[in-house]
């Protein structure tokens, strides 16, 4: 036997927000399309996920090529891209390359997903 459930009348923006919480200018979208594009292979988003873990959120190209299994060209290439998205940033002490967060970056993108641009 089917049951028949009352309709409860809510305010649209009580379930339904947008997905950025407004429209995005062009300069906001493509730094954020950058971003996005820079996570979408996944060895990219385990190293950005291992820096993030690393004391200080930073680490060194030496302690990523390891975990990853890939050569040091090829960590040091996925590394390129991660900082010219703005994601990490890239500091060399003597021959070793040096990657930290950007706290900002991560934080822009996740206001992205939840609405909460500031």
């Amino acid at each position: 036997m089917a049951t028949t459930l009352p309709l409860i009348e809510t305010p649209a923006s009580a379930c339904c927000s947008t997905l950025t919480g407004g429209v995005l200018d062009e300069d906001d979208a493509a730094t954020l399309a950058k971003m996005f594009k820079a996570l979408g292979d996944p060895t990219r988003v385990r190293l950005l996920s291992m820096i993030a873990a690393g004391e200080d959120s930073e680490a060194c190209i030496c302690d990523l090529t390891e975990p990853v299994g890939l050569s040091q060209p090829t960590v040091s290439h996925h590394m390129k891209l991660l900082t010219e998205a703005g994601l990490v940033t890239r500091e060399q002490r003597g021959r070793w390359a040096y990657y930290r967060i950007v706290g900002d970056a991560l934080e822009s993108l996740g206001a992205s997903l939840t609405g909460r641009r500031s």
